[in-house]
């Protein structure tokens, strides 16, 4: 067989892990198997690490184009891979927002070349988009039902309906902030408390509760915050999202702007009952939410300070800590981080198979180490997980491209798009 690359060691294969011999062709696993012969050249992993396939965030904000003094799409891509993961799905609510396809054709030339992961775009749903027009040119449609960072709102159910009934025919699925806004108070916030009372619960259960007439449709429920959110989701036949930060963060310990987003950490009980639900697999995916701001604009007052938490270079790492532990599986993590969101994309990714993409990240679960903000490569220069311990890739493959090797960065910007 004519392959580039074998990759050896231990591998979570079809949700097991076990010795196996990957082989590479053309950007593409080409074969699997406890021997395969032929190959260029070969990579033995050893003994005490695991091959995974890589990470796919189904939700980042790399700002570009328009905020790129907040991250842009070198330094957002620089810091997935460095977090392991290999494509990343970014949010249309950039400047101008990515909402028709002039818009988003000049997004993908604005960040064209600058990749180092691979990378899909969402395209932002407004009254009377063209659904078909954007499609193909889209890993995904993105509805916002309450006001965030850019501010592209789409919460009436006439509205919403048509715009449902249009992507329908495109086979996208759709992705939803789903907080009513009609819930959302405006008034002055000096604290997390604040913030979580003019952004309560109630705005996400009756967002979910709206979407409900479009039970068994293609749509992924964004940063779910309650396990109320989840079960109703799950009972719709939609897929959800959890961000780390709504799985470990709680408004009487973190109470200040560092911790502000949108939606909201909410009170302990929420947060351990969002936890209970998801170690127990009930939320279908990761998403770091990663939405960067500058360390200047995160150090205002609570209430000037923008709303956003970055996240892409460590919510993976300090899952793997949890695959560590034995808090959860590796097959629980690489399920929720690879194969769903690659799957409820469409992307041909995630999977330790022939003829999915050969992007894999290596693990050495021995090698735990504490996060060290100033070392982080996105533009926002601080983390709330600062001090948290992790274990970062050992190596990761983009498309059979050794992309990071030892820890360290050994590749360039190879990211495509995976919409072409």
């Amino acid at each position: 067989m004519d392959l580039d690359l074998v990759l050896e060691g231990k591998a979570l294969i079809n949700g097991e892990i076990t010795y196996a011999e990957i082989g590479i062709s053309d950007g593409k696993i080409a074969a699997v198997g406890k021997v395969v012969r032929g190959g260029e050249k070969r990579l033995d992993m050893g003994g005490s690490k695991l091959i995974l396939p890589g990470f796919v965030d189904p939700h980042v904000h790399f700002r570009d184009p328009g905020l790129t003094h907040k991250e842009d799409f070198a330094s957002g891509t620089l810091s997935a891979l460095h977090g392991g993961v290999t494509c990343v799905l970014d949010m249309p609510n950039t400047v101008p927002p990515a909402s028709n396809v002039r818009s988003m054709l000049e997004k993908k030339s604005a960040i064209k070349k600058k990749a180092y992961v691979d990378y899909g775009l969402f395209a932002a749903v407004t009254p009377g988009c063209n659904a078909a027009l954007l499609a193909p040119i889209s890993v995904g449609f993105k509805i916002f039902m309450g006001s965030t960072t850019g501010n592209i709102l789409m919460n009436d159910d006439d509205e919403i309906a048509a715009a449902m009934q249009s992507i329908a025919r495109t086979g996208k699925r759709t992705s939803v902030h789903a907080e009513d806004d009609r819930f959302i108070l405006k008034e002055a916030e000096r604290s997390a408390r604040d913030h979580l009372r003019n952004r309560p619960a109630e705005a996400e259960r009756n967002a979910v509760r709206r979407l409900a007439r479009f039970k068994g449709a293609k749509i992924n429920i964004c940063h779910c915050t309650t396990a109320e959110t989840l079960a109703a989701a799950a009972e719709l036949g939609f897929t959800t999202e959890v961000a780390l930060h709504h799985l470990f963060f709680d408004v009487d310990r973190n109470t200040g702007a560092y911790y502000k987003t949108n939606p909201p950490i909410r009170e302990p009980s929420a947060r351990d009952a969002l936890y209970k639900a998801f170690l127990e697999g009930k939320a279908s995916m990761f998403g770091t939410d990663h939405a960067p701001h500058t360390l200047a604009e995160k150090a205002q007052d609570f209430d000037s300070a923008p709303g956003g938490i970055p996240g892409v270079e460590t919510s993976m790492p300090i899952v793997m800590n949890m695959v560590r532990k034995g808090t959860i599986s590796a097959a629980q993590a690489s399920a929720m981080g690879s194969r769903t969101p690659a799957d409820a994309f469409g992307i041909k990714k995630g999977r330790i198979e022939a003829g999915f993409d050969a992007d894999l990240s290596v693990f050495d679960l021995h090698r735990a180490s504490e996060i060290d903000e100033r070392k982080l490569h996105s533009k926002a220069g601080y983390s709330p997980y600062d001090g948290w311990e992790a274990i970062f890739p050992d190596t990761v493959l983009l498309r059979g491209q050794i992309q990071l090797q030892g820890g360290e960065f050994c590749g360039g910007r190879l990211g495509e798009d995976v919409c072409g």
